[in-house]
């Protein structure tokens, strides 16, 4: 996936997870709290490693420029 969609994703999946725990805590069900949780985890993991792949790919073309320009 390009760093974006994993952004978007991650975005979607954090909400996702924040209203079933939310609806969790509402209906009392530690379950749905859990899934919640672990839902919303996952979506941060996915934001955070699209912004990685977003710098990686920014020092990638710093790197291969300046390659370029020292021939």
């Amino acid at each position: 996936m390009s760093s974006t969609t994993d952004k978007i994703k991650g975005s979607a999946n954090e909400a996702i997870g924040r209203f079933k725990r939310r609806l969790g805590k509402v209906t009392g069900s530690p379950a749905m709290q859990g899934r919640g949780a672990i839902l919303q985890a996952k979506g941060k993991g996915q934001k955070a490693l699209g912004g990685a792949k977003r710098i990686v790919r920014h020092a990638v073309n710093r790197v291969t420029a300046a390659a370029h320009w020292t021939r």
